[in-house]
């Protein structure tokens, strides 16, 4: 139950710190990057859906992690 708590704070300082990361990608955003050359997705925007997606993948992490603590609480009764 111990490793189950690490892990779920782990998870949570994870997806904070992807957050985090994220909202800092986003206010350096410039309007270059907003109107882009044509050419696809600026880098910036690139990034900032990289950590998009890491931070759904760590929020999931904590969120099976938090569904397992619960079973095993109400199994003990």
């Amino acid at each position: 139950m111990i490793f189950l708590a690490f892990l779920l704070l782990a998870a949570m300082f994870a997806t904070l710190f992807i957050l985090i990361k994220g909202l800092v990608n986003m206010a350096q955003t410039t309007s270059q990057d907003l109107e882009g050359t044509g050419d696809g997705p600026s880098p910036r925007a690139l990034k900032s859906q990289k950590l998009m997606q890491q931070r759904i993948l760590f929020q999931a992490i904590a969120i099976a992690v938090i569904a397992l603590i619960l079973i095993m609480m109400s199994a003990k009764g």
